[in-house]
């Protein structure tokens, strides 16, 4: 796996288990009601993964960026679904949205790069 791809996700694998094992009521259900949030309903898993990378990305949160892409792309975004969407979140949000859409296009290659050497 790339280094880029392996170093978010063993750093938010590790993370994620002691937020959870400290047992706060609180992180946990709002762990829970993310999960819940992007389960699909009258929309399905790719559409409201794309709309949590746009507002992610008009946030300017890497991580949740690069969770977002991750997801995507195991839900099978295109690469010109994701880069419409992150037109759309740069517009949105202006140019200071530009870093993290260059941060959002590297990490979509390392998604490419990583599923091509499977």
């Amino acid at each position: 796996m790339s280094e880029i791809l392996s170093e978010f996700n063993d750093y938010r694998t590790k993370m994620n288990e002691k937020l959870l094992a400290d047992n706060n009521k609180i992180v946990k259900r709002i762990f829970n009601l993310d999960t819940n949030a992007y389960a699909a309903g009258a929309l399905d898993v790719k559409t409201k993964e794309l709309l949590g990378l746009v507002a992610s990305a008009v946030l300017r949160c890497d991580d949740c960026v690069k969770y977002h892409l991750e997801t995507s792309f195991k839900e099978g975004v295109s690469k010109e679904e994701m880069m419409e969407a992150m037109g759309i979140a740069t517009l949105v949000g202006g140019t200071i949205v530009i870093p993290h859409l260059r941060r959002a296009y590297e990490f979509w290659e390392a998604l490419e790069e990583n599923n091509q050497t499977k």
